[in-house]
């Protein structure tokens, strides 16, 4: 995986955006464990409670599903990582296992887990489209910021937004058969 079309091109494209700096030091950081899950778990959180409070049954799925995704994320990522073992930029220490970004994956699936769960509750059409947008755009930033301080190649990141698609929709396709259905919220969407 060292030589190819594609990966002459992923080199291009990283050489024109790789700018090492405070800002893409900083967006890079909002892929990080430490920001993401705390958010994540506010999400959830709020989520629990306010299925509960409305006397849903099985309240407790979607934090349970959300939360299990994220721990078991690096279980999927490091095996990953192994098997392509891809170098990373000039930027970076000599080593393998950038293929694909964890600060990627962790961004798209923690913001991600927090926004398909607060959707359903939110009223409004404009707040529901506002969440969606915040969403993407930290996962963007995220994203923006591993490319442009060096530490990925664009098809790290790539692909961990087409692993965390994946991910995201077996998401919701569990909860969505399982977990609370739209209509057990209605009495906690009536104005009191």
């Amino acid at each position: 995986m060292e030589d190819g079309p594609l990966l002459r091109a992923d080199e291009r494209v990283s050489r024109a955006l790789v700018h090492p700096d405070r800002l893409g030091d900083g967006l890079s950081d909002l892929g990080n464990v430490q920001v993401a899950v705390p958010l994540l778990v506010a999400a959830l959180a709020y989520v629990t409670w306010r299925h509960r409070r409305a006397g849903t049954d099985r309240w407790w799925l979607p934090a349970t599903a959300g939360a299990l995704l994220m721990a078991l994320l690096p279980t999927i990522l490091v095996p990953l990582k192994i098997w392509t073992a891809r170098s990373g930029t000039s930027v970076v220490p000599p080593g393998t296992g950038y293929f694909p970004s964890g600060h990627t994956a962790t961004a798209a699936v923690a913001y991600g887990t927090a926004t398909l769960f607060l959707l359903p509750l939110l009223r409004t059409p404009r707040t529901r489209r506002a969440l969606v947008t915040l969403c993407t755009l930290l996962v963007l930033a995220v994203s923006y910021g591993l490319i442009r301080r060096g530490y990925h190649w664009p098809l790290d990141v790539l692909a961990s937004w087409c692993l965390s698609t994946l991910l995201l929709r077996l998401l919701v396709t569990l909860v969505g058969r399982y977990g609370p259905k739209a209509e057990d919220n209605e009495s906690d969407r009536q104005p009191k």
